[in-house]
């Protein structure tokens, strides 16, 4: 009888240590009525993914370990379960009987030894544990400065079938914990996950997976979270590969899913460290697995960027989001995003012309926010744009040329007053009404420092602060071809970009073409090519050095920016961690 096994991709939240036993149980429970055997969650389970400093406080990591036990003893008998969460070298689970252990207490989380831990749960007991071996410390992971690695090979034999145990990172690595797992016998080796999505991930995991199962001819179950967690989003998408490197079963993209499958994995006598029998009743006859279908690579980042915003609004406490639309694709693009996030209806647009708005652009602001059902309004800036320029009188001598008299242009200062009365507006309405407002800046326009701080850099959540300009021109186009009509304006998409701060301005007048400006930041940020590489890549020295030195003077802008999700292989933030004040110059 082929061993029948569930994928459980669940949205295991950080901090929330009670609602994911909740999630855990009710997708067990789910899966023990389908007959599986064996049931696999997520890396960190219990706490989610990643608790960061909360790993320093003793009360969450006594919550954790007594979260474990509860599973053990509420979780339906008759299927195994594999449960990611928080080991601590003072505490022995699979000693404990889980009816008293009142008495436990972390004494102090500072010197205590953390380990990212599985646990494997069967019958109403913690039977055996597993310890993480490859410790990720690097982009967006810190993981070394919580937890101690252990080289300790796990395997348990379900129904028969021995079955390896390994942690997210421990796959990146060959043969190391998977190969060593099958080393010891394991027939199926799972792999509890919490891996941050970005485009062209998911053929990042397939490969390793693949050369894992075609080095040693076993079966490999990579189980991934799913949800947005600040400044990253998990993508679930998790799958079951087979011997032959094809996968045989697949979770969906960016929601929950418990995937059951029976995989015909040979039994074996092994040496393992418990026996368990799985699934002992009848069980129903499963209808045919077959991989769920995978998004195209611009839906992929759509939805990415939908369950991330979803997620910040929604468990930081808010319903509403505010946008500022200037008729431009940025915003045009966010404002999609939060209404398929939140619902059109609790997205409130705001447009606030100056004196060189363009009507057009008012125009396809207000088509904009019809289109989706959202409450738009129009606050005009031209009066709070005289006061200012009367206040500050002549300490501010470009700009305000028609307020004088005189025919003197527009500069800077004159600039980023229009793009800070507006930040101050949707502020002042985030403050009455509890909304949180969104930003609207891209990564081109963040990695050269075309933004206002405490202007349109002023917000809660920035959802494109990762998807660069000409991406951002393919999301409005692929939201457009979803079957809901013509939603972002043709004439958003197809007009030159321009922020509107000055009569006849355009992007490309300050910067190069974002064709040429997106390779160059792609090359210099996600992959850190220096000069000669760039020019190799056949762009203009000159240019580059001016695109490169514009990036390495916005360092203090990108510090002070609002989170914002990674959908590409390197982002802003914690995982591009440069010094904003350096001499390097090369």
């Amino acid at each position: 009888m082929p061993l029948r096994l569930a994928l459980a991709q669940i949205r295991s939240q950080v901090g929330d240590i009670d609602g994911n036993v909740e999630r855990v149980l009710d997708a067990w429970r789910r899966a023990a009525d389908l007959g599986a055997d064996l049931v696999v969650f997520t890396e960190l389970t219990t706490t989610g993914y990643p608790p960061e400093d909360l790993l320093l406080k003793p009360e969450f990591l006594r919550a954790n370990l007594d979260a474990v036990r509860r599973l053990a003893t509420e979780g339906p008998h008759g299927t195994v379960a594999l449960v990611g969460y928080v080991g601590t070298e003072e505490d022995d689970l699979v000693a404990d009987d889980p009816a008293d252990h009142t008495g436990w207490e972390v004494a102090s989380a500072a010197g205590v030894s953390l380990t990212n831990s599985a646990a494997v749960l069967a019958d109403g007991a913690v039977v055996a544990t597993y310890d993480k071996f490859r410790l990720p410390n690097y982009g967006v992971f810190d993981e070394a400065r919580y937890f101690t690695p252990r080289d300790e090979p796990l395997v348990v034999r379900v129904a028969g079938v021995p079955v390896g145990v390994t942690i997210c990172e421990d796959l990146w690595l060959e043969p190391g914990p998977v190969g060593r797992a099958a080393q010891a016998g394991a027939k199926l080796v799972a792999n509890l996950n919490a891996s941050p999505y970005h485009r062209g991930k998911h053929a990042e995991r397939e490969d390793w997976a693949r050369r894992h199962v075609r080095r040693d001819g076993t079966w490999l179950a990579y189980v991934n979270v799913v949800g947005g967690q600040d400044d990253v989003v998990f993508d679930g998408d998790s799958f079951l590969l087979g011997p032959d490197g094809e996968v045989t079963a697949r979770g969906a993209q960016f929601a929950e899913d418990l995937v059951v499958v029976d995989v015909p994995v040979e039994t074996a006598e092994v040496t393992a460290a418990c026996d368990l029998d799985g699934h002992t009743g009848d069980r129903p006859v499963l209808a045919g697995q077959q991989a769920a279908e995978r998004l195209d690579p611009v839906g992929e980042v759509w939805h990415a960027l939908v369950l991330a915003t979803r997620d910040y609004c929604h468990r930081n406490g808010f319903e509403e989001a505010i946008i500022g639309l200037s008729g431009g694709i940025d915003s045009a693009v966010v404002a999609a995003v939060a209404a398929d996030a939140l619902g059109g209806e609790h997205v409130l647009g705001v447009a606030m012309p100056s004196p060189y708005s363009s009507q057009h652009s008012l125009d396809d602001a207000e088509s904009l926010a019809k289109n989706f059902g959202s409450p738009y309004h129009v606050l005009q800036i031209e009066e709070p744009m005289a006061a200012v320029g009367r206040v500050l009188g002549d300490l501010v001598v470009t700009g305000f040329g028609e307020q004088r008299g005189d025919d003197r242009e527009a500069g800077v200062a004159y600039e980023n007053i229009q793009a800070r009365l507006r930040g101050v507006l949707v502020m002042a309405l985030s403050n009455e009404r509890g909304s949180i407002v969104l930003t609207t800046g891209n990564k081109s326009e963040y990695a050269v420092g075309y933004a206002t701080l405490y202007g349109d850099m002023a917000g809660g959540f920035a959802p494109l602060k990762d998807v660069p300009k000409l991406l951002v021109y393919e999301l409005a186009r692929w939201r457009n071809a979803q079957g809901d009509g013509e939603l972002v304006p043709v004439n958003t998409i197809e007009k030159a970009p321009s922020a509107e701060l000055r009569p006849d301005q355009r992007d490309d007048d300050s910067l190069p073409p974002y064709e040429i400006l997106d390779d160059i930041i792609e090359g210099y940020v996600e992959r850190d090519l220096g000069l000669r590489a760039l020019v190799e890549r056949g762009h203009d020295e000159a240019t580059v050095r001016r695109v490169v030195q514009l990036v390495d003077r916005a360092e203090y802008k990108r510090r002070q920016a609002a989170p914002g999700p990674k959908v590409t292989c390197r982002a802003f933030g914690r995982e591009r961690r440069v010094p904003m004040t350096n001499d390097w110059q090369g």
